[in-house]
């Protein structure tokens, strides 16, 4: 059996990294950009750090701002026609996952125009071209978008989510900055930090881990769970440590798969909008049990990543539930919300969500083979 790693070509990591954009942009020849951001993000003056580098280095630019969080087809269509008048020829994103993720599709589909009917790039799309070159800088440290072969789009008119796996989609170049990161409320740094978390587990327990795979997600385990609480407090190594921490998550998940905490969570937000990350991150722990017994030692592992003692000592029972309190402590250290109810789930809508989550895509990659029954228990258990 073969196993494949696919990696960005260039990141740099750090206070101010984002200045190499300059040097990048002019030395790869690049002539204008469409910056894929939010509303938020220029409100709050984030994506400014970064135009207003351009604007020292007279480099051109035009802005698309309209992403909203789980981006939608429309939205990616609207983004694919500003960038076809806007004679732009590479992208930069600006944001967390919805910005990134806008991003990648815009860039493939302008490069493969047979794939412009957005739900044909679900799954693994066999596109020809790599997409138009993408600049990723993020603005959270949970969704590793800046690194994935992955992106996810909101089907509103079905009411579902959509997971689309391309190599030819991962940008180009990475700067992850903390300077860009520092500003995020709490809530949402505790957000994405226990989704990136999320991505490190599953990605650990998922049935295409390997070793190489299993070296990333273990690292991102223990600098997620040392960084986080300081993350969430405001403090910059913190962020910065957080930073480099999911996407040492986004290295191995990217390329082995996740399992079925975001095949539960993407239903979520397709429904109700629920943010991806406190979606998985409510999810996780109550997962993570019910896929103990299929897991061997892998538990134990992760129970000592996350800072728990004399692990090697424990049963392998008491390693796995270790594990799982772990979680369940740092959520509640950074007051993640404790269950679906409180993120406006109705529990008349648990079969149809059951029925998405099992044929997501995420789902496949779980290492206990479920059912739509197991999943609508499950749901119930989290309510």
């Amino acid at each position: 059996m073969s196993h494949r790693m696919i990696l960005n070509q260039t990141a740099y990591f750090g206070v101010n990294s984002i200045h190499n954009i300059i040097d990048e942009v002019k030395k790869r020849g690049y002539q204008k950009a469409l910056v894929v951001t939010d509303k938020e993000l220029i409100k709050f003056k984030v994506a400014t750090k970064v135009t207003e580098l351009l604007d020292s280095a007279e480099l051109d630019y035009q802005i698309f701002d309209e992403v909203m969080p789980n981006p939608t087809i429309s939205i990616v269509k609207q983004g694919i026609e500003i960038f076809k008048q806007s004679n732009a020829d590479y992208l930069i994103a600006i944001g967390g996952g919805s910005p990134q993720d806008t991003a990648k599709a815009i860039g493939i589909v302008i490069n493969n125009p047979e794939f412009s009917d957005i739900r044909s790039l679900e799954g693994l799309a066999e596109t020809k071209k790599p997409s138009i070159p993408i600049i990723a800088i993020p603005t959270t440290s949970g969704t590793a978008a800046e690194v994935t072969i992955n992106y996810v789009i909101t089907d509103e008119e079905n009411k579902r989510k959509f997971v689309c796996v391309d190599p030819h989609d991962i940008p180009v170049l990475t700067l992850v900055d903390p300077n860009m990161m520092i500003s995020m409320p709490a809530s949402l740094k505790a957000a994405t930090g226990i989704d990136a978390l999320t991505h490190a587990i599953e990605g650990y327990i998922t049935k295409g881990a390997w070793e190489m795979s299993d070296m990333f997600h273990l690292k991102a385990i223990e600098i997620i769970s040392r960084s986080l609480r300081d993350s969430v407090n405001g403090d910059l190594n913190g962020v910065e440590q957080m930073a480099l921490g999911q996407y040492i998550a986004g290295m191995g998940f990217s390329n082995v798969g996740l399992g079925l905490v975001h095949g539960m969570a993407h239903p979520l937000g397709a429904f109700y909008n629920v943010p991806h990350g406190v979606a998985n991150a409510i999810l996780l722990p109550h997962i993570m049990q019910y896929n103990a017994p299929y897991t061997g030692e892998k538990y134990r592992h992760i129970a000592k990543a996350m800072g728990i003692k004399n692990t090697e000592d424990m049963t392998i029972e008491d390693a796995r539930n270790a594990a799982v309190n772990a979680v369940f402590q740092l959520n509640n250290d950074v007051k993640i919300p404790t269950n679906l109810h409180m993120v406006g789930v109705k529990k008349e809508d648990i079969k149809a969500l059951a029925e998405a989550a099992y044929a997501d895509v995420c789902t496949q990659g779980n290492p206990r083979e479920t059912n739509i029954s197991d999943i609508e228990k499950l749901y119930h258990s989290v309510f």
